[in-house]
């Protein structure tokens, strides 16, 4: 399975973006991680087959995920972008059950990341 990432780019403090991850299959469950720069790759959010949806408690007053089945293809809406929001962005795919969505162990499959920076 490849995964592809887009939508990523800079921004100012307060604006929305946009990423989308296309893959080459059905992916059972799909997420979204992140890593700014020095620190730990952490997960974002994440979304079942099912529409079992889950976001980090930190980010879910400004982000959301959606999951288009019939194109294969996973989204993260970004709004109220700060600064510490910068990073490289990765899609994953595999078959975590939602409550494992936000634990980068139970992916298998990795896009190869995209770049979201957030500066005046």
């Amino acid at each position: 399975v490849q995964l592809v990432e887009s939508g990523g780019g800079s921004v100012q403090p307060g604006g929305s973006l946009k990423l989308s991850c296309v893959a080459s299959e059905f992916v059972a469950s799909m997420g979204w991680f992140r890593q700014a720069p020095g620190k730990r790759r952490e997960g974002v959010g994440g979304i079942e087959s099912n529409g079992h949806m889950i976001v980090a408690d930190s980010l879910k007053e400004r982000f959301s995920v959606s999951k288009d089945n019939a194109k294969y293809t996973l989204y993260l809406q970004m709004n109220d972008l700060k600064p510490e929001d910068s990073g490289i962005y990765y899609c994953a795919g595999g078959v975590a059950g939602w409550w494992q969505l936000l634990q980068e162990d139970e992916y298998r499959f990795w896009g190869r990341g995209i770049q979201v920076s957030v500066d005046s």
